[in-house]
């Protein structure tokens, strides 16, 4: 008798409940009636704002994709790329009203509530819209809110009410063709796969548009319950949850027992190991494309205001600098060079085009890969673009000095340098800083010579003589803007700390530190290549600029936002420093990797090693390209590079030097880059 009761009381109040998720006001109904009518018309529709998150797609400079981001793997699905099987196949399964109802079926609700009126547990009865509205707040509006998404999925009366009247106001301002093409584009599938286009993709390697009946009706079958019918996970259940799809069909009318009992035949057909997604990140970029990648989705958010979280949910189009044949031609040198395995040691090269507008990065390269996995050369650290080589360039840093003398007139290429095989250069108090030679050099040598043979005690001395504020202020001009602000371990500096080399900038720590022109001081590879760049650019310093453009999801241009070009030095500084700088690859140290390499063509160079060769680089250009090489110790263990082949770590007696070491790969690169020019 009880139970007959509530019944009758929960039909009186469900009806009168459905009567208010269909309408605001509803007159009559007595009090209890009044109470649910005004609780359940203060339940506001859900407000379903946001875009729908896309995949991002990286390209290099002729448009060919290279890499994607993402949060959700999704593809844009458009209503008249959904297949009439697909429709069919959804309806017939999910929703066999959906073109006569208004949103919601109020049988289906009436029934639900009655259930829950009842004490039992709370039913479904979700339409098409429903299931939109609520994959819309899970995967869109509330997607970075686990709260938020919690209350979504709910199985309360409040949820279902707010879900019912959205879906009400949802099919009364849209046509059912675009809640049908959004909700089979927010829908989610397994393995972080959302929406139908990507669900073709993933599952079958095809597009959307070709889908057969069989494909239709299993992904059909899946967005009830992605886990349960998971076809790898649980082939038998999808399979059979795809026949039930396919007997629906029959039932609706959209294809007769034939065509079912025939698609019944055929297995799953899903791609073996799958589902197939993509690498969402840079690292499952092509080898020799992955720090480059990397490189300017973090320049964007500089440049654009982008964050991550945009990047990964945009849509974008993000067409990089990226010149495929330079960069395969680098990749190849550094890895000819260093093997990507070899433990312990790294080989990077950038190149970036001079120009007096821009200086784009066309390669960034490696014998290290971008990813996480050791034991195959792989590294998870941007060791192109950031001051990643701890020991420094050695004796390229001399380009710096010999740059601040000719600007102050201090000396000039033909200027006699006093250059004893041993000095001693006075420090603050009575503390004097030594300086050896590593070779036979004359005594006096001109500026253009030692730029050629690289002296020590000559450039010391000029250091001196020009005062050291000026030739740090020259590197960070000519292009180690970032390079310069990180401390000596080349991090952010810890001011907290009592060690003046963690606490302070390099800009700082070396103005009293004359060893700064022999290049002990960690750098950044890239910004080594763009100082060539602005000697090459008659003195123009750009930004090394990894991307030509940014469109969004709608194919709207994305404004770039980048530090203005500056003239770091006068003309005719930079084209006396180049002519300087003209010796290195024939009479100088790079010579004798350049005879080898077959090189004759002009250009720049600067060779540098460390005191004890842990790193070595040359700095070089000709052309339409500037670049560094740098080889350095990279491992828990570091220490002196032995020169091979192969390049490794050793007690070798005779280390590996800029010339025999960097320059190689170099030589070996603009080689097949200019072969035809």
């Amino acid at each position: 008798m009880l139970r007959l009761v509530r019944l009758v009381g929960g039909c009186v109040l469900g009806g009168v409940l459905v009567a208010a998720v269909l309408a605001p006001v509803v007159v009559g109904g007595g009090l209890a009636a009044g109470k649910v009518v005004a609780t359940a018309a203060s339940i506001s529709p859900a407000a379903l704002v946001g875009e729908t998150p896309l995949m991002t797609t990286v390209t290099d400079r002729d448009g060919t994709p290279i890499a994607t981001v993402f949060d959700q793997y999704r593809l844009p699905l458009a209503e008249n790329q959904i297949p009439p099987t697909l429709k069919a196949a959804i309806i017939s399964i999910e929703d066999r009203h959906f073109y006569t109802e208004h949103g919601i079926d109020p049988s289906a609700v009436l029934r639900a509530l009655l259930n829950n009126v009842d004490g039992g547990p709370t039913e479904g009865g979700s339409t098409i819209t429903q299931q939109l509205v609520k994959n819309y707040l899970i995967n869109v509006v509330d997607r970075n809110d686990p709260a938020a998404q919690a209350q979504d999925r709910a199985d309360t009366l409040t949820r279902k009410i707010r879900e019912a009247r959205s879906a009400i106001e949802l099919d009364r301002t849209t046509a059912k063709a675009d809640i049908l093409s959004s909700y089979l584009n927010v829908v989610e599938f397994t393995g972080r796969v959302y929406g139908a286009a990507a669900a073709a993709q993933a599952y079958f390697g095809t597009p959307v548009e070709q889908l057969n009946l069989e494909q239709a009706a299993l992904l059909a079958g899946m967005v009830n319950n992605p886990t349960v019918f998971d076809p790898y996970a649980h082939p038998q259940a999808a399979l059979d949850r795809r026949d039930q799809v396919l007997d629906a069909m029959v039932a609706t009318g959209s294809i007769d027992r034939k065509v079912a009992d025939t698609a019944k035949k055929t297995p799953l057909g899903v791609l073996p190991n799958g589902p197939n997604v993509p690498t969402s990140t840079c690292a499952g970029a092509a080898p020799d494309a992955g720090f480059l990648c990397q490189y300017a989705l973090t320049y964007l958010h500089t440049a654009a205001g982008l964050t991550d979280d945009q990047l990964a949910t945009g849509g974008y189009t993000i067409r990089t600098t990226l010149d495929p044949a330079v960069s395969k031609a680098a990749k190849e040198a550094v890895d000819a060079n260093v093997a990507p395995t070899q433990k312990g040691v790294a080989n990077t090269m950038a190149i970036v085009a001079p120009g007096s507008d821009r200086h784009e990065v066309l390669a960034m390269v490696a014998n290290r890969s971008l990813g996480t996995d050791a034991s195959q050369g792989e590294t998870a650290t941007n060791i192109v673009a950031e001051v990643s080589d701890p020991f420094g360039a050695g004796s390229v840093f001399k380009i710096f000095t010999a740059a601040a003398a000719l600007e102050k007139g201090v000396a000039g290429l033909d200027s006699p340098l006093p250059n004893p095989p041993t000095a001693c250069f006075a420090l603050s108090g009575s503390r004097c800083y030594t300086v050896h030679n590593d070779g036979d050099y004359p005594d006096p040598i001109t500026l253009v010579d030692g730029l050629a043979t690289s002296p020590n005690t000559a450039f010391v001395g000029l250091e001196t003589k020009v005062g050291m504020p000026a030739v740090i202020d020259m590197a960070s001009r000519l292009g180690l803007r970032d390079t310069m602000k990180t401390n000596d371990a080349g991090q952010a500096p810890n001011t907290s700390s009592s060690d003046p080399q963690r606490a302070q900038p390099q800009s700082e720590y070396f103005q009293d530190k004359p060893s700064f022109t022999l290049g002990n001081s960690p750098v950044s590879p890239l910004e080594l290549a763009n100082v060539s760049a602005t000697l090459m650019s008659g003195g123009t310093w750009c930004p090394p600029d990894p991307v030509q453009s940014v469109t969004d999801r709608f194919g709207h241009a994305v404004t770039l936002r980048q530090p203005a070009c500056e003239q770091a030095v006068s003309t005719d500084v930079a084209n006396t420093l180049m002519d300087g700088l003209g010796k290195d690859t024939t009479d100088g140290t790079s010579a004798a990797a350049a005879r080898a390499a077959g090189w004759t063509r002009p250009g720049i160079g600067k060779t540098g090693t460390t005191q004890t060769s842990e790193s070595v680089a040359f700095v070089g250009g000709t052309g339409a390209y500037a670049v560094s090489s740098l080889v350095f110790a990279d491992g828990a263990e570091p220490g002196e590079l032995c020169p091979g082949p192969p390049v490794h770590l050793g007690s070798c007696g005779h280390g590996a030097f800029g010339g025999t070491v960097a320059a190689p790969p170099y030589f070996h690169a603009l080689n097949k880059i200019l072969a035809n020019e």
